[in-house]
């Protein structure tokens, strides 16, 4: 089973660079994009063999999920539960017979940690939320779901380790690599979830999904890996490759992937 992450920075945009020839070139069985930035309704996308499943920001051109899928889910959520947490579309979870399936688009901390507060709530709210669907809980409340394990996958905002950017000592405290930030990822790996990249490729360096559009970044591969797939530890076996497409174009972020044994 193929599955798919790709933080899009525009859907209207990259529908534009060739967006379906990659979709069909990447054969996912499950795609999950991030900052689709539309309202309902401001594009018709539909590729045959997959039903779509979209979360919107309250905000106009801003933030938003989706995922497309080959696979009818058992249900579907576009929260964590938490009303002021839930107003910029940032999750797409998908219930499967074998686990559940969870989009993510993290907030950014932004310049000078303008938005830390809210990230390390949206942080630890996103991680009880996934440990809850580990343990058969929803926002509607626990014993809603069977318990069974989660794959997530999406933008974590976030640059673990020093291995996970070019430059981390100029970086060290600002949006995506500060204490804070990588101590909220610590806590949920430590929560019972694996780092799919990380656990099939530990010392691979110049591994980035993100590049800045500034200083020809992407050129000289001066990017960050941001994007991941995390998968519970009970899954971890199943896991047979993790790869990041860096050579695919059209956004400042690549696609990420997992091939997980069915």
């Amino acid at each position: 089973m193929r599955l798919v992450s790709w933080n899009v920075n525009g859907l209207r945009a990259i529908a534009k660079k060739g967006f379906d020839r990659i979709f069909e070139q990447l054969d996912a069985d499950i795609f999950a994009l991030q900052e689709t930035k539309l309202q309902e309704g401001q594009i018709d996308m539909e590729f045959e063999g997959y039903r779509s499943y979209w979360s919107y920001a309250q905000k106009k051109g801003y933030s938003g999920t989706a995922v497309f899928t080959k696979r009818e889910p058992l249900r579907v959520l576009h929260g964590l539960g938490v009303e002021h947490l839930d107003t910029e579309g940032r999750i797409v979870a998908l219930e499967f017979p074998e686990f559940w399936f969870v989009n993510v688009y993290t907030p950014n901390a932004q310049n000078e940690l303008a938005r830390i507060d809210h990230r390390m709530e949206w942080d630890d709210a996103f991680r009880d939320f996934c440990k809850g669907l580990e343990e058969g809980t929803t926002p509607e409340g626990p014993g809603t779901a069977d318990p069974k394990p989660v794959v997530m996958c999406g933008d974590f905002n976030v640059a673990h380790n020093e291995i996970d950017l070019k430059n981390p000592g100029p970086n060290r405290g600002n949006a995506g690599f500060s204490d804070e930030e990588r101590g909220k990822f610590t806590d949920l790996l430590d929560a019972g979830f694996s780092d799919t990249f990380r656990m099939l490729h530990p010392e691979t360096e110049g591994a980035y999904s993100w590049w800045s559009y500034r200083g020809r970044a992407r050129e000289r591969n001066t990017g960050w890996r941001i994007d991941y797939f995390l998968v519970s530890d009970r899954l971890a076996e199943q896991v047979r490759m993790a790869h990041i497409f860096a050579d695919i174009m059209g956004s400042d972020h690549c696609p990420v992937s997992i091939e997980l044994e069915a």
